[in-house]
């Protein structure tokens, strides 16, 4: 089988460095391009990496970057992969899907779109459907976006809650890793010892990208789900995970042992289909006391490929009507990079690609 020719926009940052991570040796995908700004023309790969905990091959590592090139990729690529910027990455990415490209992008820029799903497979893969209604669908060009990294470690343990008793409240805390704020990101002297109770639009953008996301899609457009979220956010000094606590109001009255079933037993069409990218549970749920955390679970997944892909949960309790529970997943792969390859894997299956 032919393997479908991508470019990775951005790979000097963190997460188009895990996008050149992921979608090595990948089964449906070949990488044509690494494409950054004219800044980082012609440096090798290995000269920028920065990730710690993957070991790159030999061609990866002698890889050349090149400045971004509409025309090129657009000429080259079926799939771009976009790491790149907010700012750059809207008319970008709006140009390369008026040219005829699949773009699956990181970015927050065209989330709320009309017709732009945002993406997280298990949760909403009818979602997928709403690209047929982009202008440049015809020419086979569309835009699909992933969750924000804090939204999408909650995503699915809330949508296998609400699936099974119905939510009412949902409330959140962030304890984000400092390679959400990509690099340099965050000062380290603000860093060190410290925690910053402050991320710009991050609760505005959670409170409406997971009404979004969870909820429904028909041709008249996306249906918000029927339950309020508060977020409260914080950058913490974790290079890599988001910890997430959850207070919760169910329509309900399960038991924890219910709950923590639910959420264990959790599947979603990525694992019926087994994509590539597909953690076998996507949702864990640890008993021990003092679990999820970032150094044991940030990397939590099998098999390899899926590693980073799961969402970790932990300290179920229960008291004063009310449900708790803290989740942690990888901001950089399954909120980033992975959350990307995963939606263009079921892209593929459906025929869409």
């Amino acid at each position: 089988m032919s393997r479908i020719s991508v470019a990775v926009l951005g790979a000097t940052g963190p997460i188009g460095q895990r996008f050149v991570q992921m979608l090595e040796g990948h089964p449906y995908f070949e990488v044509e391009g690494f494409y950054a700004s004219e800044r980082s023309e012609g440096k090798r790969f290995g000269d920028i990496v920065k990730v710690r905990d993957h070991e790159f091959s030999e061609e990866t590592m002698d890889a050349k970057i090149r400045t971004m090139d509409i025309g090129r990729i657009s000429k080259n690529a079926r799939i771009a992969f976009s790491g790149i910027p907010s700012e750059l990455a809207g008319p970008t990415e709006s140009e390369l899907a008026k040219k005829g490209v699949a773009v699956f992008t990181n970015a927050g820029s065209h989330r709320m779109d009309e017709h732009v799903p945002i993406m997280i497979p298990e949760i909403n893969p009818d979602h997928a459907a709403s690209v047929e209604m982009q202008d440049t669908y015809g020419n086979g060009g569309y835009i699909v976006t992933n969750a924000n990294c804090s939204s999408t470690g909650i995503a699915m343990p809330l949508f296998a809650i609400d699936r099974k008793f119905g939510l009412k409240e949902v409330f959140v805390s962030t304890y984000q890793a400092l390679s959400g704020a990509g690099y340099p990101g965050v000062p380290s002297l603000d860093a060190v010892g410290n925690v910053v109770p402050f991320i710009d639009k991050e609760e505005e953008k959670m409170e409406k990208e997971l009404a979004k996301i969870l909820g429904g899609y028909s041709k008249d457009g996306f249906r918000p789900a029927g339950f309020k979220v508060m977020a409260n956010c914080a950058r913490v000094p974790v290079v890599d995970g988001h910890l997430e606590s959850l207070v919760l109001k169910l329509d309900s009255s399960p038991s924890l042992k219910e709950i923590a079933s639910v959420l264990s037993e959790f599947r979603g069409e990525p694992q019926s289909l087994r994509l590539p990218s597909a953690p076998e549970a996507p949702i864990i749920v640890r008993t021990e006391k003092d679990r999820p955390q970032q150094v044991y679970d940030a990397l939590a997944g099998s098999p390899e490929r899926a590693k980073g892909m799961a969402s970790v949960v932990g300290r179920l309790r229960e008291g004063n009507g009310y449900y708790k529970m803290f989740a942690l997943s990888h901001n950089t792969l399954r909120g980033g990079a992975g959350g990307s390859v995963l939606n263009a894997e079921l892209f593929k299956a459906k025929g869409l690609l």
